[in-house]
């Protein structure tokens, strides 16, 4: 077979259409795991009401907040590849073609200038806090309200409280909703 001789813009181009596919599939899990929690939070709310085992509300807690911290480094992972292609990838290969006005990969910054988006991210904040940590605690005040807590499950229920707490924490700090959060 003859060689091909491979240029620099055809591996940054190569680069691109591989980090672009990471995300989409990133996406695509991220989002699907809105769904899933639903589903679960769903299942264990039935399952509880039809057994009258409030105890078994103690399951929504671990299980949303493996389900929210999963969404939230995904969520991550597809802002820090955006970052990458607007910030390195994108200017490098601009700078190969000789392009001084324009940036390639223009859309990667044009979707970040709608008048709308801090109001989306606020909102999008607002429905991960409430998927991922109002709904594991309101099942924990119902548990409470319950009147048949022992103190084993007393304590971990609190516990449990205590990391949901953690994770809405670290929601809100990667919303940006003081500052410094998404790209």
């Amino acid at each position: 077979m003859p060689e091909q001789d491979v240029t620099v813009g055809q591996l940054m181009l190569a680069e691109y259409q591989s980090v672009k596919d990471e995300q989409k599939a990133r996406i695509g899990f991220r989002d699907n795991l809105l769904y899933v929690t639903l589903a679960v939070v769903a299942a264990v709310a039935a399952a509880s009401a039809q057994s009258g085992q409030t105890s078994m509300l103690l399951a929504l807690p671990p299980v949303c907040v493996v389900l929210g911290w999963t969404y939230l480094v995904n969520d991550e992972k597809i802002s820090a590849i955006g970052a990458y292609v607007r910030g390195d990838l994108g200017p490098r290969l601009a700078g190969l073609a000789q392009i001084e006005r324009l940036s390639a990969f223009g859309w990667e910054t044009a979707h970040r200038t709608d008048t709308r988006r801090t109001s989306r991210k606020a909102i999008q904040c607002g429905v991960d806090l409430l998927a991922f940590c109002a709904v594991p605690l309101a099942g924990l005040v119902v548990y409470w309200a319950g009147g048949q807590v022992g103190w084993g499950l007393l304590v971990l229920s609190v516990l449990e409280a205590l990391v949901v707490v953690g994770l809405a924490v670290q929601v809100v700090l990667y919303a940006g909703v003081f500052g410094s959060g998404r790209r």
